[in-house]
C-alpha cells in the first residue's frame, strides 16, 4: 500500500511539474509580446500564447487529474502525504472542482464575452462612451453571478469573487477595516490641505536623461537585493513582474524623461514583487506552489519597497549622494529632505494609477464598494457612472469630468476581474503590519537603510514571507509573521505619522 501511495504521489507531482513547465513557457511568450517582439510576429504569438494556455487549462481539468485528486484527497491518503503534496492538492483540487463546476457552453460563452468586452472597453474608453460598453458590463456580471450560484458562497454573494485573488479573506472581515482606513484617509486629507505646508517639486520634473535613470535604476534595484542573475530589467508600456522559474524572474518599467519618480518608483515597485519571487523555497519549483500567497500578499511586497522604504527618508540618505552625482542639473541646491517632502506631496487624482500614497487607497474603497453594489443588485450599471462620480466628490473632494477619466478608467471589469481591487487595499495594509513586525523585531532597521544594508530586510522577509510561497493563506502568513490577524490599524498610524511631518502638521 506504502509502494502505491509513493506511486500516486510520484505520478501527480510530474504531471503537476508538467503543467508548470506550459505555463512558464505561456509566461516567456508573453513577456517576449511586451517587452520586445516584433509588432507583425505579435499576432502569431498570439495565437501560440492561446494553444498552450488552452493545454495547460486542459490538463487541470483532464480526467487523470481528476482521478489522482480523488485518490490523493482521501482522508488516510492526505494525511500520509508530505506538506507539499498536501498543499498541491489542496490547491489544485479547488481549482478543479471550479472548473469542472462551469458547463462548458457558458464558459465558452463567457470567454467570448470577456474577450469582445475588452476590445468595446479600449474603444469606449477612447470615445467617452460609457453607453456602449454598458450592455457587456452587464453581461459580465451576469455571468459572474451564475459563477457565484454554481460555486456557492457563505456570508456576502462577493466573497466568491474575492476568494479567487485572496483566499479566505471575506468581505465581513475586510469591511470594518476599509471603513475604518477610508474615514481616517479622508480626514488626513482634509488637513493636509486645510493646513499642510507644501513642498516643491519642480526639480523632479526637469530633464533627466533616460540612460542616467536606466542605470540609477539599476543601481538601486541591485543594492536593494535584486539579483540580476536571476533576472533582468527592460522596458514597456506598462511595467510588471514576471516569474518564470527560480533562477528567471523578470521586471520591466517605464522611463519619461521629465518624471524621475515613474521608473524609479515602478522599478521599485516591480522588484518588490520579484525578490519575492526569488526567494521563494527552491522546494516549491514545478509544483504550481512557486507563486505568491495571494495578489495581496504579493502587492505588500511591491508597496513595501516601493512606499515604506523607497518614500523614507532613510532611503534618501541612502541614495542621495548616488542621485545627486547622476542627475547633477535637477538635484543642484535640493537637499535629502527636500527629496524625502517632495517624493510625498499629496495631489488628489481622477486617475488611480496616479495617485499619491494616501488617496490611492480611496480610489480601491470606491471600486470595491460598487463592486460589491453590482454584485448584489444595489446597484444597476446604467447608474454607475453617477455613483462613481458622487463617491469621488465624497472621498476626494473631485468629479471626473467624463467618464473616460471615471468609471471607464481600468480595464479589470471588462476582463471580469470582479474582487481584485480590494487586494490592492490589502497589500497597503499587510505592508504597513510587516513593517511593525519588522520594527519590533529589529529595531534599528531604519539605521541599517541609510547605510545601504538591506540585506537584514530581505532576510526577514524571506522567513516570514517569501520561502512560504502558496503553502500558506494570507491570512495565516501575516498572523505568524506579525502575531496577530488583518489589522488597518498600523497602515493609519504610518500615514498619519508619515504625512504629519511631510507636512508639518501641529
Amino acid at each position: 500500500m506504502a509502494q502505491n501511495k509513493a506511486e500516486m504521489t510520484n505520478k501527480f507531482r510530474t504531471y503537476v511539474r508538467k503543467m508548470a513547465d506550459y505555463k512558464e513557457a505561456v509566461a516567456v511568450l508573453s513577456w517576449d509580446v511586451m517587452t520586445c517582439a516584433p509588432v507583425r510576429g505579435k499576432e502569431q504569438r498570439a495565437e501560440v500564447i492561446g494553444m498552450l494556455s488552452t493545454e495547460l487549462f486542459k490538463l487541470g481539468i483532464a480526467p487523470e487529474m481528476g482521478e489522482m485528486l480523488d485518490n490523493l484527497s482521501d482522508t488516510d491518503t492526505y494525511e500520509a502525504l508530505d506538506p507539499v503534496t498536501q498543499a498541491m492538492v489542496r490547491e489544485l483540487k479547488k481549482e478543479y472542482d471550479k472548473n469542472k463546476s462551469i458547463p462548458a457552453d457558458l464558459f465558452q460563452a463567457y470567454t467570448v464575452l470577456t474577450a469582445k468586452a475588452q476590445a468595446i472597453w479600449e474603444e469606449a474608453k477612447r470615445n467617452n462612451d460609457f453607453v456602449a460598453f454598458q450592455p457587456y458590463l452587464e453581461q459580465i456580471i451576469d455571468h459572474l453571478n451564475q459563477f457565484i450560484d454554481i460555486w456557492g458562497y457563505e456570508g456576502h454573494r462577493y466573497n466568491t469573487l474575492l476568494d479567487r485573488y485572496e483566499p479566505g479573506v471575506t468581505v465581513e472581515m475586510i469591511d470594518p477595516l476599509f471603513a475604518d482606513l477610508r474615514k481616517k484617509s479622508v480626514e488626513l486629507l482634509e488637513r493636509i490641505q486645510a493646513n499642510g505646508k507644501p513642498s516643491d517639486t519642480s526639480f523632479l520634473r526637469k530633464h533627466y536623461p533616460a540612460q542616467a535613470q536606466r542605470e540609477f535604476s539599476k543601481f538601486v534595484l541591485q543594492k536593494i537585493g535584486y539579483d540580476f542573475t536571476a533576472g533582468r530589467l527592460d522596458e514597456s508600456a506598462h511595467p510588471f513582474s514576471t516569474g518564470l522559474n527560480l533562477g528567471d524572474v523578470r521586471i520591466t518599467t517605464k522611463i519619461y524623461e521629465h518624471d524621475l519618480q515613474m521608473a524609479l518608483y515602478s522599478s521599485i515597485h516591480e522588484v518588490g514583487h520579484a525578490i519575492y519571487e526569488q526567494n521563494i523555497a527552491p522546494e516549491l519549483a514545478g509544483t504550481l506552489l512557486w507563486e505568491g500567497a495571494s495578489m495581496g500578499i504579493h502587492e505588500s511586497q511591491s508597496r513595501f519597497w516601493e512606499n515604506i522604504i523607497g518614500r523614507s527618508e532613510a532611503f534618501w540618505s541612502c541614495f542621495y549622494s548616488e542621485a545627486a552625482a547622476m542627475f547633477p542639473g535637477p538635484f543642484a541646491g535640493v537637499s535629502v529632505n527636500a527629496v524625502y517632502r517632495a517624493v510625498n506631496q499629496v495631489q488628489p487624482s481622477l486617475i488611480r494609477i496616479e495617485a499619491d500614497e494616501l488617496t490611492y487607497n480611496l480610489h480601491i474603497m470606491l471600486r470595491y464598494e460598487l463592486e460589491k453594489a453590482l454584485i448584489t443588485g444595489d446597484l444597476r450599471v446604467a447608474d454607475l457612472p453617477g455613483a462613481w462620480a458622487e463617491k469621488m466628490s465624497d472621498y476626494l473632494g473631485i468629479t471626473p469630468p467624463n467618464d473616460a477619466q471615471g468609471v471607464l478608467q481600468d480595464v479589470h471589469w471588462s476582463g471580469g476581474d470582479f474582487g481584485y481591487f480590494p487586494t490592492y487595499s490589502l497589500g497597503n495594509i499587510y505592508a504597513a503590519q510587516l513593517e511593525a513586525a519588522l520594527s519590533r523585531d529589529i529595531p534599528d532597521y531604519r539605521e541599517a537603510v541609510r547605510q545601504g544594508e538591506f540585506g537584514i530586510i530581505t532576510r526577514w522577509m524571506k522567513e516570514k514571507v517569501h520561502r512560504h510561497g502558496k503553502m500558506l493563506l494570507p491570512a495565516k502568513i501575516i498572523r505568524e509573521a506579525t502575531g496577530e490577524g488583518i489589522n488597518a490599524t498600523y497602515l493609519i498610524a504610518y500615514l498619519e505619522k508619515k504625512y504629519t511631518d511631510v507636512y508639518e502638521l501641529a
